[in-house]
């Protein structure tokens, strides 16, 4: 029985990167002779054991046959008579493909210390076009080491896989979850870059992707073109270490410019409503958790009444306040700010460029909240039908009073 240590630790270790998790893999030993050692079996799919003392996690080394499409549909064989060759072989790419004794010796068959100093993502074997998931890891790993290029008989692999249908068989759960673990990595456009490259963008969001060659004006974009626009926007979020909502959000605040008629380009006139109803279908398509759903939706709307909220009177902010729940909910409202300014900055030339709304309307939202509706309640028990338009309408007083003195000269 021997014991590797594989897989992203090995590789972090090797460009210099803090190791988070290790992963072990065991050759020579059966489970019940784990099990005889004290390890607790956990699980489900393939033999994986948990240490007696660490709790670390230790798998048997395994080979893995193809039987169905998707993602769910191998056979796993874990024994004693599997090899550390056989295991790192069904691995996704070389640079994931790399063990390491316990004494420190790395064992490399698939030259993934060559593909470490090159910068190149590369696919261990043919068996990388087995599982769909893959595809979406090594755009997720695009994210994480930007520096790091696909190799073209990978890419060209993985164009195969798309056009085959293998991508049309992931889960919604499983899309999602390497989504957004690619979205916090520090440059999250080049997961999409990637998936683009290889058209499984037009498979997983088809809304997205059609964002590529629409125009917009280049007075207010520079850029132009709209998908450039939202990636320099969601990697504006990423620098600004925003959360995983935010930079939904802002992934997908411009959806509905993919749908306005080619002969209105460069303008998109109502595009925010489109845009709403476009991130409404993405989200129930993919199972997208509430709280993101949520902020995205709500940014989708009204980020083109954040960027215009120095022009906007006292009684249409207090609409806009309540529309967005944001007196119940102000770190949500927050969140749209934050959005919407990532939307401002993600543009070229404007990436510095103050935001003089986010701050003013931070101060609006609070004097607003300030209004006692209890007491106003308390007034008019005899009359509760005018409750919530004086209590509208006490708010609208408070903030037509700050506008003067809070808005930029």
């Amino acid at each position: 029985m021997k014991i590797y240590t594989v897989g992203g630790a090995v590789r972090d270790g090797l460009l210099g990167l803090p190791v988070q998790d290790r992963d072990y893999v065991v050759v020579g030993a059966s489970p019940n002779e784990m099990v005889a050692r004290g390890f607790t079996p956990v699980g489900k799919d393939f033999p994986v054991f948990l240490h007696p003392k660490t709790h670390e996690e230790y798998a048997l080394a395994r080979t893995e046959r193809k039987t169905a499409p998707g993602y769910k549909g191998f056979v796993f064989h874990a024994d004693a008579d599997v090899t550390l060759e056989e295991d790192l072989q069904r691995r996704d790419l070389t640079i994931n493909a790399i063990a390491q004794a316990e004494d420190g010796t790395l064992i490399d068959p698939f030259h993934g210390q060559a593909d470490i100093a090159a910068r190149v993502f590369r696919h261990v074997s043919d068996a990388f076009a087995e599982d769909p998931v893959r595809i979406l890891r090594l755009a997720r790993f695009a994210a994480r080491f930007a520096d790091f290029t696909v190799a073209p008989e990978t890419q060209q692999l993985m164009r195969q896989m798309v056009e085959a249908g293998e991508v049309d068989a992931l889960v919604p759960e499983r899309v999602w979850q390497e989504l957004a673990r690619g979205l916090m990595e520090q440059a999250p456009s080049r997961m999409f870059a990637v998936l683009r490259e290889c058209g499984a963008l037009a498979r997983i969001l088809p809304e997205l992707d059609a964002l590529w060659g629409v125009p917009q004006p280049e007075k207010h974009h520079p850029e132009i073109d709209t998908g450039v626009h939202v990636m320099l926007a969601l990697d504006c979020a990423a620098r600004a270490r925003l959360s995983l909502p935010i930079r939904f959000a802002v992934l997908t605040h411009d959806l509905g410019k993919g749908a306005t008629p080619p002969e209105e380009w460069p303008s998109h006139h109502g595009h925010e409503f489109h845009s709403m109803k476009l991130v409404e279908q993405v989200c129930k398509r993919l199972k997208i958790p509430n709280d993101c759903r949520d902020l995205a939706v709500m940014t989708a709307r009204e980020h083109g009444n954040i960027a215009r909220a120095l022009e906007l009177r006292a009684n249409t902010m207090v609409k806009l306040f309540e529309r967005c729940d944001g007196f119940r909910k102000p770190q949500r409202f927050v969140d749209m700010i934050r959005a919407a300014e990532c939307d401002q900055r993600g543009r070229t030339g404007f990436e510095d460029r103050p935001f003089p709304q986010a701050t003013y309307l931070e101060a609006l939202l609070d004097i607003a909240r300030r209004v006692d509706a209890g007491a106003i309640a308390r007034q008019l028990t005899n009359q509760p039908q005018k409750i919530a338009e004086s209590v509208h309408a006490a708010r609208v007083t408070a903030v037509a009073t700050a506008m003067a003195e809070l808005k930029p000269h």
